[in-house]
């Protein structure tokens, strides 16, 4: 089993820690692989987006050709995590700065964001977050993070801050406003591993 992290921006390395940490958690086999080909994200098992600057990734997912071959990936069934702009790029829908940067979405999973709702940079927080299926709240780490406005369809919130949308899942997609790869703890990757 190989899961991949989309290695064009972000928290890469901390995402491929975390992962290893979660499989070894679950006592599971398996290889963490920084995807950057299209042929690298069909050999992975589950695919993670991590964040970064929305718009620079969408542009990076069209030119390493990994922009279509991901929305195949998820029409397909293959679990796929999007935290912060992975998150903001996994929805159908984005606010009038995602239109205006021209940031092409993914459009796979049922829900709307508002980019940078959480504020800049300088402003990043951590928050106790009541995530569904935890027993004990999870350290959330935002950083500029996105707000889901709404869910609908298939779309399901997890987890909420300040009564704002701050995970989500549909099927075998999982998209977070924070960074879980920052926290210490596993609990959400090894959840996303159960996934697969």
């Amino acid at each position: 089993m190989k899961i991949g992290i989309i290695s064009l921006q972000g928290a890469v390395p901390e995402h491929i820690s975390m992962t290893s940490q979660a499989l070894n958690s679950l006592g599971l086999k398996g290889e963490v692989i920084a995807v950057r080909h299209p042929k690298e994200l069909t050999e992975s098992s589950a695919l993670i987006l991590p964040g970064g600057e929305s718009t620079t990734i969408s542009k990076l997912l069209k030119r390493f050709e990994l922009y279509d071959p991901l929305i195949k990936a998820a029409d397909e069934g293959i679990p796929i995590m999007g935290t912060c702009a992975g998150c903001i790029l996994m929805a159908k829908e984005g606010d009038d700065e995602v239109a205006k940067t021209k940031t092409e979405l993914l459009k796979i999973m049922d829900m709307k964001v508002n980019r940078n709702a959480f504020g800049r940079q300088r402003e990043s927080f951590e928050a106790e977050l009541d995530i569904q299926g935890f027993n004990s709240s999870f350290p959330g780490i935002f950083i500029r993070g996105p707000l889901i406005e709404e869910v609908y369809g298939k779309c399901k919130a997890l987890s909420y801050y300040e009564n704002k949308i701050v995970m989500a899942k549909q099927d075998n997609l999982l998209g977070l406003s924070f960074h879980p790869e920052l926290s210490g703890d596993s609990r959400i990757h090894e959840m996303f591993l159960k996934m697969i």
